[in-house]
C-alpha cells in the first residue's frame, strides 16, 4: 500500500450528523478498495479445548487438562485471587478495557479465564503423522498457537458431562450483572454520527464495504409469540449470572452496577490502577446497557462442541453425509404480526435450492481436472483470486472483502465427517486493523446487538418486520430499538434495513461510555535503546534518533501523548525530561538485580510540553556513547524497567537490541552450532532457552503494555527466546541481520523506511478481539501475536495495521438445517486520539452437502497460509521433519480425496481440481522456505524469524515470501498496462520460478516480499543497461547497486513505475538488489527458484512424481 494517505484512512475525517432531520445529510463513502488477511503465531503455548470443570474452591479451576505449572506469578490454580507480587515500587493494577466476550449459557458458571498455566499439550495435526504424545509441554514454547481454556458450561443435551474432545458452547447467552439495571432513556434525538473519508454516494448499493454493526441489546422483550422455525433449534435460555473474573491476570472484581451504566459512576483514572476493574468480557458483551434479564425462552441446550481441528488420526472418518434434502424453514414469527417484506435476501430466507445448487453448474472451470504432470504452465497471468461463495448476488456484494476476512473454504460442509472426508483444513484468516481507504464510522448512543449471543447487527440478519430482527448467529428474535428506526443517511423513518450498520460488512463504531472501565488511555511511547559498544559500532543509534526527530510531530496521538527513553549497556540509564529543565538529565541505575524507577513522574513526559528537551536528547544521544567500551548487555533488567515505567498507563515499548543479552535476568548463552546449519537432521533450539521473556510479556499484557523488538545484529542473538517478549504482548519483531551503517547500505535503507512506517502508522491501544460464528461451528485454535485472556478473548495491548491473525475451526453440530453460516470479528480498541472504538467485520458463506462443492470453494492461498502456521507449531512441539512430512501429507490427502470422491472418470496421472492446481507448488515452496528447509546453510535466527513471519504476517504479504513472483522487465510495454492517476503501470506476465525461464539476454525482477532482486543477464541488451541502469555495459554494473537511477527515458519510467507499484502493495519497504551473474547475492536469488532441484530438495516435477506415488497407494 502506498505510504501516502494513511492519515485519512481508517475512518479519519468525515462529517457527523444527528439522529434527526438534517439540512446536510451525509452520504456513505464509496467502498474500500483493498483489504488484507494474515496468518498468525501459533507456537506451542496452547490452551486445551474446553471441558467440564468441577466446582473448585477458587475462582479458577485448572480442570483435567491443566498439566503445566504456572509460568507466571499471577496466581496458582484453585487459590483465592491474589495480587501479583510487586516487581518494584510501582504496583498499579492493570487497566481492563472492553473486549469481545463469550456469552454464558443457562445454568452455567462463568468460563474460567486463561491463566498463565493454561498451556496445553502440543497441537494435533491432521495429516499423516500421528500427534506426538507429550505429558508436559516444554517450558519455552514457540508462539501463540492457543486453544481455548477449559470451560464450565454443562451440556444440557445429556446428563453426562462432555466426553473427550468436546467443548461447552462458546457463543450462547450473555452474562448479566447481579442487581437491578435501570433502563436508559430512549430518544430519537440521541447523538448519532456517521463518518466517512470523503463525499459518498447513497447507501442503496454499496460496492464492497465491510459492515459489522455493534449494538446494545434492544429495549424490551421480543414478541412472546415467536417460536423457532421448523427444523431449527431455538436459541438457548439464559439467566443472569455474575460477571466472570480473571484470576489469571487480575483478581479485582467488577463493581456492581450503579445508575444507568455499570462502571460509569466512579471511573478510575488511567494512573489510578488500584481502582481498575478487570473485565474485558463484560464490556464488549454490552451487559451494562441491557434492560433487565431477557424473558425465558424454550431453548435447547447449548450445542455440544467437537474436537480440535484436526484431532482425528491420519485415517479420517469416511462417513458419507446424509443425502436428505434441506427443508425450508417456516416463517419464524407469529401470524399475529403483520408480515414485513424483507428488502433484501438474507441467509435465513435462502431457498432450499441453494444447498442443492452445485457449483459445478456455475463454475465448472474450478473443478476441471488438471493433470499436473502434463500441464506445466499452471500459474495464472495475474494475482491468484480467492473463490467466490455461492451466494445470491445481493448478499455476495455485501460480503466482507477477502483481504480483511476470508475462510480456507468458501463453501462450508454440512458435517464434520464431510469435512474430514475432504481432508482440507477449515479456518479463518483475518487482517482486522488493515489500513482501509474507505471505512464507515458510526457514533450512536445505541449499538444494536443480539440479546443472547451479543452479535452486532449486520447485513446478514433477517428483519421479520419493522420492529423485529433475527440474529444470523444464534437465531434469536430481537426488538429493533426506537432510535434505530431512523436512518440518518436518507433522513427517513421506518427503514432499519437501510441503516449503515445493515449495509456495510466492515464498519467502525465510536463506543459509548459503557464500553470503558476508565477514560481511554493516552498514546504512550517508550524507546529502549542498546548503547553497548557493539550497538554503537553498527551505527543504528544515529538512524533511530534522526528518524524520531523527523517524525516527532507525526507520532499518532493528541495533546496527552507521552514519550520517554531508556538506554542500557551493563547499567540502566533513565532520562529526566521534566518541563523546566535546561537540558535532559541522565539517571543511572547500576543495581540491575533490583531495578527501580528513580523519578517516576519525570521519565514519561508530555510530548507537546517537553518537545524541546526531547529534541535535545535525540540530538545528543549518538554522541553521548560514541567512545563507550562497555560490551555487556543487560536487556532483561532494561525490559523490567520499561514494564514498571509503563504499567500505570499502558503503552508501547520499542526495544532496539544488537547482541545476545549477557547480564542480569534473561541473560542468554549462544546455542547455535554453525556446523549444523546445513544439517539434514532435525534443527535444535527452536524453543526459548528461558521463560523469563514469556513471563514478562504476560505481565506486560496484563498492564496493557506491548513490546516491539528491533534486532539489528550479524551474530546469533537467540531470537527464539527474545521474540517471546513481543509474541505474548501483541507486539511485533523486526529483524535486520548483518546491519552496519557503512558495510550494508541496503539494510540501512530498509531500516530507515521501515522505521518511518512504524513510527507514523495507525495504532490501537488496550484492545481486545473476539470472533463469533453461527451456532454449530466452533473456533478452537488461535494463531497470532496475542494472549488469550479468557476462553476466546484475545488480549492485544497494541494492535497495528500490519498484524494478521488466524483461527482453526470445527463443525460441532450438523448444519443440515442451514443454507448459510456467518462469522463476525469484533475489535475493541482505544484510538491514538483517545476514542474508544469497535471495528466489526462480518462474512457470510453458504453451507453445502457435496464433496464437489467443498472443493470448488477451496481457497488455495488461505489453505497454504493456515497450514504454514500449523507447521511452525509442529516444528516446535515435535520436530522439523514431522512438520515437513505433515505438509506433504496435507497435499497427498487432499488430492486423494478429490480423486476418490469428486472425479467421476478415473484418469492416469496426478490429478487436481483447477482451484487447487497450485497447492503442490505452494507446499514445495514452503518446504524450501527458510523456516522449513534443510540441507542448506540457514542461520538459526534467520529460520526463527521466518517462522515468526509465517505466524503473524497477513496473507497477502505472506504469499510473496512463500512463492515469489518473477517477471521479465527488459521488454516492458504499455500493452495491457494499468492506468492509475497520471501513471501507467506495465503488467508483465508472471513466470515460473525456474532457471529455465532465465536467459542471459534478459533482465528479470523477482518480488520476494521483503526483498526484490533484479537479475541482469551477462548478455543483457545495452539499451536496457544504459536507459534503465544508466551504465554503458554489463561490466559497469556496480556490485552493490540498490536503486534504479531516475533517467528521462521511457524504459526507465516504465521500470521504476512497475517497481514502485509493487512496493505500494505492502506496508514495509522491500530493498531492491541488482544481481549480476557472479554476484554474491546470486545464491539468495537462486534459492527462491523453488521449481528447481537442489542438493537436498526435489525439483517440482520430482515432487509431483512423489505425490503421485503416495496418492496411488
Amino acid at each position: 500500500m502506498s505510504t501516502t494517505g494513511y492519515n485519512s484512512q481508517n475512518g479519519a475525517g468525515g462529517q457527523p450528523y444527528a439522529n434527526g432531520p438534517s439540512q446536510n445529510p451525509l452520504l456513505v463513502p464509496p467502498s474500500g478498495l483493498g483489504f488484507n488477511t494474515g496468518t498468525q503465531s501459533l507456537y506451542s503455548n496452547q490452551m486445551p479445548a474446553k471441558a467440564p470443570l468441577s466446582t473448585g474452591p477458587g475462582p479458577y479451576n485448572p480442570g483435567p487438562y491443566q498439566m503445566t505449572p504456572p509460568v507466571s506469578s499471577y496466581q496458582d490454580p484453585g487459590q483465592a485471587a491474589l495480587a501479583r507480587p510487586p516487581m518494584g515500587p510501582v504496583q498499579p493494577a492493570p487497566f481492563r478495557p472492553a473486549g469481545p466476550v463469550a456469552p454464558q449459557s443457562q445454568n452455567s458458571t462463568p468460563p474460567p479465564m486463561s491463566s498463565t498455566a493454561s498451556y496445553a499439550p502440543q497441537p494435533t495435526w491432521p495429516y499423516g503423522v500421528p500427534p506426538v504424545s507429550v505429558s508436559s509441554p516444554p517450558v519455552a514454547t514457540m508462539g501463540n498457537h492457543v486453544t481455548p481454556a477449559p470451560g464450565s458450561v454443562p451440556n444440557r443435551h445429556s446428563p453426562s458431562p462432555y466426553g473427550a474432545g468436546h467443548t461447552p458452547p462458546l457463543h450462547h447467552g450473555a452474562s448479566l450483572p447481579p442487581g437491578p439495571v435501570s433502563l436508559p432513556a430512549s430518544s430519537t434525538s440521541s447523538s448519532y454520527t456517521y463518518q466517512g473519508s470523503g463525499p459518498a454516494p447513497p447507501l442503496m448499493n454499496p460496492v464492497s464495504f465491510h459492515p459489522f454493526p455493534p449494538g446494545r441489546s434492544p429495549y424490551g422483550p421480543p414478541p412472546a409469540a415467536t417460536g423457532p422455525p421448523q427444523g431449527m433449534a431455538p436459541p438457548p435460555g439464559m439467566r443472569p449470572t455474575p460477571p466472570p473474573t480473571n484470576p489469571g491476570i487480575n483478581a479485582t472484581p467488577l463493581a456492581p452496577p450503579s445508575g444507568k451504566h455499570e462502571g460509569v459512576g466512579q471511573v478510575p483514572m488511567p494512573g489510578d490502577a488500584s481502582q481498575v476493574p478487570n473485565s474485558f468480557d463484560h464490556l464488549e458483551m454490552g451487559t451494562k446497557g441491557m434492560v433487565g434479564p431477557p424473558p425465558p425462552q424454550t431453548g435447547l441446550a447449548g450445542r455440544p462442541t467437537g474436537q480440535s481441528y484436526p484431532s482425528l488420526p491420519p485415517g479420517y472418518a469416511n462417513m458419507v453425509p446424509s443425502a436428505s434434502p434441506l427443508q425450508s424453514p417456516k416463517p419464524p414469527y407469529s401470524p399475529a404480526h403483520q408480515p414485513y417484506q424483507q428488502p433484501q435476501a438474507n441467509p435465513a430466507q435462502l431457498s432450499p435450492s441453494l444447498a442443492a445448487l452445485s457449483l459445478q453448474s456455475q463454475s465448472p472451470e474450478v473443478l476441471r481436472a488438471v493433470n499436473l504432470l502434463q500441464e506445466r504452465n499452471i500459474l495464472p497471468p495475474g494475482p491468484v483470486t480467492p473463490p467466490t461463495p455461492c451466494l445470491p448476488q445481493d448478499l455476495q456484494k455485501l460480503n466482507c472483502n477477502p483481504e480483511v476476512f476470508r475462510s480456507t473454504l468458501a463453501n462450508i460442509p454440512q458435517t464434520q465427517s464431510l469435512l474430514n472426508k475432504a481432508k482440507l483444513p477449515l479456518g479463518l484468516l483475518l487482517h482486522p486493523f488493515k489500513d482501509l481507504s474507505q471505512l464507515p464510522v458510526v457514533t450512536s448512543s445505541t449499538i444494536v446487538r443480539c440479546r443472547s449471543c451479543r452479535t452486532y447487527i449486520n447485513p446478514f440478519v433477517s428483519f421479520l418486520d419493522q420492529r423485529r430482527w433475527k440474529c444470523n448467529l444464534c437465531y434469536r428474535v430481537n426488538d429493533v430499538p426506537e432510535e434505530f428506526m431512523y436512518n440518518p443517511v436518507s433522513r427517513s423513518y421506518g427503514e432499519p434495513h437501510k441503516r449503515p450498520e445493515v449495509q456495510n460488512p466492515t464498519i467502525e463504531f465510536i463506543a459509548p461510555s459503557e464500553y470503558m472501565l476508565r477514560p481511554p488511555q493516552p498514546a504512550v511511547y517508550l524507546f529502549v535503546l542498546d548503547v553497548s559498544h557493539n550497538a554503537v559500532e553498527t551505527g543504528y543509534l544515529d538512524v533511530v534518533c534522526q528518524s524520531l526527530l523527523d517524525n516527532l510531530s507525526s507520532l499518532p496521538g493528541d495533546t496527552r501523548t507521552k514519550i520517554g527513553f531508556i538506554t542500557f549497556d551493563s547499567t540502566i540509564h533513565f532520562y529526566n525530561l521534566q518541563e523546566g529543565l535546561s537540558q535532559p538529565q541522565m539517571l543511572i541505575v547500576s543495581d540491575i538485580d533490583d531495578i527501580f524507577i528513580p523519578t517516576p513522574d519525570s521519565l514519561l513526559v508530555n510530548l507537546n510540553d517537553c518537545k524541546e528537551l526531547v529534541q535535545d536528547l535525540l540530538k545528543g544521544l549518538p554522541q553521548m556513547f560514541k567512545k563507550t567500551m562497555e560490551t555487556q548487555s543487560a536487556l532483561g533488567p532494561a525490559l523490567q524497567a520499561a514494564f514498571k515505567l509503563l504499567s500505570p498507563t499502558g503503552g508501547r515499548a520499542s526495544v532496539f537490541q544488537t547482541q545476545l543479552p549477557t547480564l542480569g535476568v534473561g541473560a542468554l548463552k549462544s546455542r547455535e552450532d554453525p556446523n549444523q546449519r546445513a544439517s539434514l537432521k532435525d534443527i535444535q533450539h527452536l524453543s526459548p532457552a528461558t521463560d523469563f521473556y514469556k513471563k514478562l510479556a504476560l505481565d506486560c499484557s496484563g498492564q496493557q503494555v506491548a513490546v516491539d523488538l528491533f534486532l539489528l545484529s550479524g551474530q546469533y542473538c537467540d531470537l527464539a527466546s527474545l521474540g517471546c517478549i513481543s509474541r505474548y504482548s501483541a507486539g511485533s519483531v523486526h529483524y535486520y541481520p548483518s546491519y552496519h551503517h557503512q558495510h550494508n547500505l541496503a539494510e540501512v535503507e530498509r531500516f530507515q523506511k521501515d522505521l518511518k512506517r512504524y513510527l507514523t502508522r495507525k495504532i490501537g491501544f488496550e484492545a481486545v478481539m473476539r470472533i463469533r460464528c453461527t451456532k454449530g461451528l466452533s473456533i478452537h485454535t488461535f494463531h497470532g501475536n496475542f494472549f488469550v485472556r479468557s476462553t476466546d478473548l484475545l488480549s492485544l495491548p497494541n494492535v497495528n495495521p500490519d498484524a494478521g491473525f488466524a483461527v482453526q475451526m470445527s463443525i460441532e453440530e450438523n448444519l443440515m438445517d442451514l443454507q448459510a453460516v456467518s462469522f463476525q470479528a469484533a475489535l475493541l480498541y482505544t484510538s491514538s486520539k483517545g476514542e474508544r472504538r469497535i471495528r466489526v467485520h462480518t462474512m457470510c458463506l453458504p453451507v453445502v452437502n457435496s464433496m464437489a462443492d467443498i472443493f470448488a470453494g477451496a481457497d488455495v492461498q488461505a489453505i497454504t497460509g493456515l497450514l504454514a502456521s500449523m507447521a511452525v507449531d509442529r516444528s516446535v512441539s515435535a520436530s522439523l521433519s514431522d512438520a515437513r512430512d505433515a505438509l506433504t501429507n496435507a497435499a497427498v490427502d487432499s488430492l486423494s480425496a478429490y480423486r476418490s470422491s469428486v472425479l467421476t472418470v478415473q484418469q492416469p496421472g496426478l490429478l487436481a481440481p483447477s482451484c487447487l492446481r497450485l497447492f503442490p507448488l505452494y507446499i514445495l515452496a514452503l518446504l524450501k522456505q527458510k523456516a522449513f528447509r534443510t540441507g542448506t546453510s540457514t542461520r538459526l535466527d534467520d529460520r526463527v524469524f521466518a517462522m515468526f513471519q509465517l505466524k503473524y504476517q497477513p496473507l497477502s504479504y505472506l504469499m510473496l515470501m512463500i512463492h515469489p513472483a518473477l517477471y521479465r522487465v527488459d521488454d516492458l510495454t504499455d500493452e495491457g498496462a494499468l492506468n492509475l492517476t497520471e501513471r501507467t503501470i506495465p503488467q508483465p506476465k508472471v513466470l515460473q520460478l525456474s532457471v529455465e525461464k532465465l536467459n542471459r539476454e534478459g533482465a528479470f525482477l523477482m518480488d520476494a516480499g521483503s526483498a526484490m532482486f533484479l537479475w541482469i543477464g551477462r548478455n543483457c541488451s545495452l539499451s536496457f543497461l544504459s536507459q534503465v541502469l544508466g551504465v554503458p555495459s554489463y561490466a559497469a554494473v556496480p556490485q552493490s547497486m540498490n536503486q534504479l537511477p531516475e533517467l528521462d527515458t521511457a524504459e526507465s519510467v516504465r521500470t521504476r513505475a512497475f517497481v514502485g507499484w509493487l512496493r505500494e502493495q505492502r506496508p514495509f519497504f522491500p530493498v531492491l538488489h541488482i544481481v549480476r551473474e557472479e554476484s554474491q547475492l546470486k545464491v539468495a536469488f537462486m534459492q527462491n527458484m523453488v521449481e528447481d532441484r537442489t542438493e537436498s530438495a526435489l525439483s517440482y516435477y520430482e515432487y509431483l512424481l512423489h505425490l503421485q506415488q503416495q496418492t496411488s497407494k
